[in-house]
């Protein structure tokens, strides 16, 4: 396996505005994703995700940069860059949502590259390769349970 990029795609039944507000907004983050969410969700806002209790030293805390933000259609930010450094395509990992209307819902694609750029040895890019896309797999089920749940309710 080459362990280059990551790709899911899926169908929610909610309008691309929606989606685009449940994956981008840190309130509709943290209800589908990580525990906690603080970022500036436009063109180079940063900020952080908390995966478990931030007050636990088993708490992953991941900077965040969002690259690029256009309503409805598409999302992307770069992550797991090492505290206080810029991200860049060789510290980073990028993940891009695209969203498109589908009928009534909206199909969304997801993408996470960078992970051969990070020159890890072969086991930690295998490993972590892995983790991202056993993460993913969990997540995404959840993106899709909460949004349509959020467009049912207006």
């Amino acid at each position: 396996m080459e362990y280059g990029n990551l790709e899911r795609e899926i169908r929610i039944d909610a309008s691309p505005e929606v989606v685009f507000d449940v994956i981008s907004s840190p309130e509709h983050l943290k209800e589908w994703w990580p525990d906690e969410a603080d970022l500036d969700p436009s063109p180079g806002g940063t900020g952080e995700i908390v995966f478990g209790d931030r007050t636990s030293p088993e708490a992953n805390v991941v900077q965040v940069t969002v690259v690029e933000a256009e309503p409805p259609r598409l999302f992307s930010f770069r992550w797991t860059h090492p505290k206080g450094d810029a991200p860049t395509p060789s510290n980073s990992l990028l993940v891009t949502f695209r969203l498109e209307p589908s009928g009534a819902g909206t199909v969304l694609r997801l993408t996470e590259t960078g992970f051969r750029e990070q020159g890890w040895e072969a086991a930690v890019l295998e490993e972590q390769y892995n983790d991202h896309s056993t993460g993913w797999d969990y997540f995404l089920p959840r993106l899709i349970k909460y949004t349509e749940r959020l467009a049912s309710k207006s």
